[in-house]
Formats: C-alpha cells, structure tokens, sequence
C-alpha cells in the first residue's frame, strides 16, 4: 500500500494562475454583481409600493405605540393629582367625579369616599353595581346591607350578597355571618345554622369571626 508521502508525489501541482486568468475571474465577479444589481432594481421597481407601505404602515405603528405610552402616562399623573387634591380638599363632587370618569382601583375608591363624605347611597349601590374591582363591589354590598338590611328578607340578603360566596372574595366570610345574623333576626334558626356551621367548620375562618359564629351558634 502505497504511503501518503508517496501518494503526494504523484499529485500534480496546481497551475499558477496567470494575469489572463485574473482578469477573467475579475470579469465574471464584475458581470455577476451587476446581474445581482439588475435583479435588485428589478424587485425594487416591482413591489416599491408594497415595501413603501410597509414601512409606513410600520413608522405609524412604532408613533402610534409611543404616542399611546406618553398619553397613559400623562393621564396617570393628572389622575393622581385630582384624586389627591380632591382628597386634601375633602371635596365629595371631585371624587365623584373621578370616580365615574376613570376606572379601576382609583375610581372604585374615589367613588366609595365620595359615598363616605356625602352619604348618598346611590354612589355606593353605583359601585356595588358598576366596580371595576371585586373588592370594592363586595365592600359596597356589604355597606348597602347595613343601610337597607332591615326592609329586605334573609333570602333578599342572602341572594344580594351570593357573589360574595366564594374565596376570592375578600369579605367571604363577613358575609356569611351578615347573611346569618339577618336569619337569626327572623328567627330562623336552621337557616341561620347552615351559615354558621359553614364558619365554624372552615379551619380558615378568622378567628373573631368563628368566635363569633360559635357563639350565635
């Protein structure tokens, strides 16, 4: 078997290329650039339109995008200045007003400090109806128990307060002890007990709120 040295001599070198030959390599290189040139203005020429509203449609997007984050940032800022002015002035109209004409946490607190300032009941039962937050809905809720409590039925308060029944609620738990001490006011005891069984058998009742249960019970 032949060696790999032995085998390398019998390889012919490779031609040194001569001028002639770099000028037509030059050539080609030349010839094929401008091929590619030609195809490129070809493709430009053709979808010129598309590739301009392309880039337009994306220019207003990338504004529009920008535009968008400095006027939220902007109405952000003019909303914490009125709801504090409003504050500090303990001014009920101006929460109100804020409280109907943004949205969120901000509103929904707003509007419940304008019902606490002013005692208008329709504030409250606006947010225990319209909020944008649970929390504040069922907070609402509960305050309108208190105010109407007396003139409705233990099913009237138990069917109002129903979307209060479940964990996610924060007043979960006050509001079955509502719902309880309302049946417990009409005497129905069996009702009341279902309510205050469900307390006292739940290990994450707080513990005023089960002592509470435990003693109607």
């Amino acid at each position: 078997m032949a060696s790999i040295l032995e085998r390398n001599k019998d390889l012919k070198p490779k031609p040194k290329k001569t001028r002639e030959d770099y000028a037509q390599d030059a050539l080609y290189r030349e010839v094929w650039e401008e091929v590619n040139n030609d195809k490129t203005t070809a493709f430009i020429k053709k979808y010129y339109r598309q590739m301009l509203a392309v880039a337009i449609a994306i220019m207003i997007v990338v504004t529009g995008v920008q535009i968008g984050i400095r006027s939220y940032h902007a109405r952000q800022i003019a909303r914490a200045v009125n709801y504090e002015t409003a504050v500090e002035n303990v001014d009920a109209a101006a929460l109100a007003a804020i409280g109907e004409n943004t949205s969120g946490a901000t509103a929904d607190l707003a509007l419940f400090q304008a019902y606490l300032l002013s005692g208008d009941t329709a504030k409250l039962e606006k947010l225990a109806n319209d909020g944008d937050t649970r929390d504040f809905r069922d907070l609402a809720r509960l305050h309108v128990i208190g105010i109407r409590g007396d003139e409705m039925t233990g099913k009237e308060v138990e069917k109002y307060l129903s979307g209060l029944n479940t964990k996610s609620s924060p007043f979960y738990y006050t509001a079955m002890l509502t719902i309880a001490q309302k049946y417990l006011s009409e005497d129905n005891r069996d009702a009341a007990n279902k309510w205050l069984d469900k307390i006292i058998n739940d290990d994450n009742a707080p513990a005023s709120i089960s002592g509470t249960a435990q003693m109607l019970r």
